[in-house]
């Protein structure tokens, strides 16, 4: 039986986010609005970070190279461990899709706020994901589900399926090991660099061969699934806009997407859960192609950066469903009262130059100020006087917004970057506000070749750099004093009005 409404007791008294920054603190909040402890982990480089002093206890963990701190199940484990917390959620990233954590956490007696450790190895390699999901009849891109080590054998799959074909690392993402190939003349040099990209960044040289789908849109399911049997769909996001296979803009619904074709590919993103054995929040990613048929690529077997637009146009806090579903509770969701209201859109404000390649820019951040008002939402793990590190994500904030219809909701994003203040550092603020006002985004095409040539960068970071926005009080005339206040060892500047 689904989840009623009743009484919630906490379902853990403690629980430790092995992760950092933005998505550590909105883990925290949902722990706290649940009655449950909060534990932060931190690297020496991250002393000063917002999320240590968000939860209720913290523990260092190491040096600041993520394999020393973030990275090391051990250290983790020990700081459980010492605080008492019942259970490890990994937020993601880091240590998120990784299946011996999750099996170490379950042999120690901890439990681990995730799908179980089977489902994460079967979808961690895109060769066995395959092969389960034909076998359950969910549509996959016509290619291989075995590896292929030989040239002969992709020009015959060339040969069969047409060209041109995409190579891909079987332990691969974010386009690593991925090389397109558009006649037999490619094919050698392009298998070798596959399987060195491989063999480089996951230890697997293993590789397979698909039929390249040319300006396809990526559209994924989010779907829940408790231990009970229940799973739900809730609905899909565009996540068409990236760089380099890194996505810069996602959106619910999809402008491609009608409710007959939702009701399809969430079908398949159920059946695929099913087919795994799912527990928890898990993401199918999919290419839609331009004819209208809608491929499984990959399962995501953790929360998603982008999670939030979905939250935002369903109600649902997914996180919460994560914590439930961890401690045994059925879904509160049933599939035929979900509803969907509004649009969402999300961007992803990185410390990075776009003028100069998407150039990550750390340093301290000397001002800061967030949007707000209706339907803006903004998840950060920065303050003015953060320091964004070289050694992690570039990431300083999400900032989503929800409006009546896409129209409505560009037009507020819009306003929300112009109200957005960020300096120090270079921020992708430009950019978005550049990328908004264009026709393609406008008319809601796929925008291939946009970002990647770098124009629409260029064009946002000479046109429409980040700026500091009047205050009110300066707006009218009123002078301000600057007063520098010391806070554990901390400069900060404090504004006030003059008497």
């Amino acid at each position: 039986m689904l989840g009623e409404n009743k009484p919630l007791v906490a379902p853990f008294s403690k629980v430790l986010v092995a992760n950092r920054g933005e998505i550590a603190i909105r883990v925290f909040r949902t722990l706290r609005e649940l009655g449950i402890g909060t534990v932060a982990v931190y690297s020496e480089a991250d002393r000063a970070a917002l999320h240590v002093s968000y939860a209720d206890e913290a523990y260092l963990l190491g040096p600041g190279a993520p394999g020393e701190s973030y990275l090391n199940p051990e250290r983790i484990l020990e700081a459980a461990r010492r605080a008492g917390a019942e259970a490890i959620h990994p937020g993601y990233g880091f240590l998120a899709e990784n299946a011996g954590f999750a099996r170490v956490c379950a042999e120690v007696g901890i439990v681990w706020i995730g799908p179980p450790p089977e489902a994460i190895d079967l979808m961690g390699s895109k060769i066995a994901a395959r092969d389960r999901m034909r076998a359950a009849g969910v549509p996959i891109i016509p290619g291989t589900t075995e590896p292929v080590d030989s040239v002969d054998e992709i020009v015959a799959l060339g040969d069969e399926h047409g060209w041109p074909l995409a190579i891909k690392a079987s332990a691969g993402g974010g386009g690593k090991g991925l090389k397109v190939v558009r006649s037999p003349d490619e094919a050698e040099r392009a298998l070798q660099s596959a399987q060195r990209e491989g063999a480089s960044y996951f230890a697997d040289a293993t590789v397979y061969v698909e039929r390249f789908l040319e300006d396809p849109r990526h559209v994924e399911i989010q779907v829940l699934a408790d231990r009970h049997g229940n799973v739900v769909h809730l609905g899909e996001r565009d996540c068409t806009i990236q760089r380099r296979h890194q996505k810069l803009v996602e959106e619910t619904p999809s402008p491609a997407v009608d409710p007959a074709l939702r009701e399809r590919i969430g079908a398949i993103a159920v059946e695929a859960a099913r087919a795994v054995g799912y527990e928890s929040a898990g993401t199918i990613e999919g290419l839609l192609s331009r004819e209208g048929d809608y491929y499984f690529l990959e399962m995501n077997t953790r929360i998603q950066v982008e999670h939030t637009v979905t939250e935002l146009v369903t109600g649902v806090d997914l996180v919460r469903e994560q914590v439930l579903i961890a401690a045994g509770e059925p879904l509160s969701i049933e599939q035929a009262t979900l509803s969907f209201a509004g649009h969402a859109i999300e961007c992803r404000i990185n410390a990075e130059d776009a003028a100069n390649g998407f150039r990550p820019g750390p340093g301290t951040i000397t001002a800061y100020r967030e949007p707000s008002g209706p339907g803006v939402r903004v998840d950060s793990g920065v303050v003015e006087g953060s320091e964004v590190s070289g050694l992690y994500d570039p990431m300083i904030a999400k900032l989503c917004v929800l409006g009546r219809d896409r129209e409505h909701a560009r037009r507020r994003m819009l306003r929300a970057l112009d109200e957005f203040v960020i300096e120090g550092v270079p921020s992708l603020l430009g950019f978005h506000r550049a990328l908004l006002s264009h026709p393609c985004f406008i008319a809601g095409e796929t925008c291939h070749g946009l970002v990647e040539s770098e124009l629409t960068a260029k064009a946002a970071a000479e046109s429409a750099p980040s700026r500091r926005r009047p205050t009110p009080r300066a707006a009218v005339g009123l002078r301000e004093r600057v007063l520098p206040v010391e806070v554990d060892g901390r400069r900060f500047e404090v504004r006030l009005p003059e008497a």
